[in-house]
This record gives structure tokens, sequence and C-alpha cells, in this order.
């Protein structure tokens, strides 16, 4: 039990210092609220996911992508895409692309 309670305390100091340890946890300052921010988005996201069904859940999924592309042109949907699909659990896009010399052009984020 004890290196159960020493893995919490070094999570817990981790979170502190503005890491993400807990998927879903992002923006929590202690572990304790991590783990309730990530259980707050999903379970707002089942929730709606019931009053709309299925299909409907999806569809607006769906219709903000097709807002946002349309809000940033679709260059800069594209860039944006790029950047999303470097991030892993541990690292953002905009980390991973500095670490691997890939340019991303944040300038084409712009709305119009």
């Amino acid at each position: 039990m004890a290196s159960q309670n020493q893995n919490r305390e070094e999570l817990d100091e981790k979170a502190r210092h503005g890491e993400t340890v807990v998927p879903g946890g992002t923006g929590g300052k202690s572990l304790e609220a991590q783990e309730h921010l990530a259980e707050g988005r999903s379970r707002g996201g089942q929730t709606r996911k019931e009053q709309l069904g299925s299909e409907g859940y999806h569809e607006l999924g769906t219709k903000g992508g097709h807002t946002r592309k349309e809000q940033m042109g679709r260059e800069g949907y594209q860039e944006m895409g790029r950047k999303g699909g470097l991030s892993t659990m541990d690292k953002s896009g905009e980390e991973r692309a500095k670490e691997e010399g890939i340019d991303i052009d944040e300038s084409k984020f712009k709305n119009k």
C-alpha cells in the first residue's frame, strides 16, 4: 500500500508543477483535481450522447468540424490537423513538432 501512496504523491507533485498526469485532466493543479476534471468531461459527453442518440451525437461532431473548417479555411484546418496528429498522451502536437523539426504554420489558423 505504501508504494501506491508514494506513486500518487509523485503524480500529485507533477500535477502541481503543471504536468497533466491523468488523461482528460488538463488544467487540474493536483492529482485529485485532474481526476475530477477527467471524470466530468467524460460524463458530460456520455450524457449528451444519451440525449441525442448515437447518430445525433455523431452528426453534432461532424457539424462542428465543418463549421471550424469554414472559419479557418481549408489550409488552416489542414495545418491544425497536422499539429493534432502529432500529439501523444504525454506531449502536445506543438512539443512533438519542435522536437522533430516539423514546421507548423500557425498563421494559417487565423479565423476568416
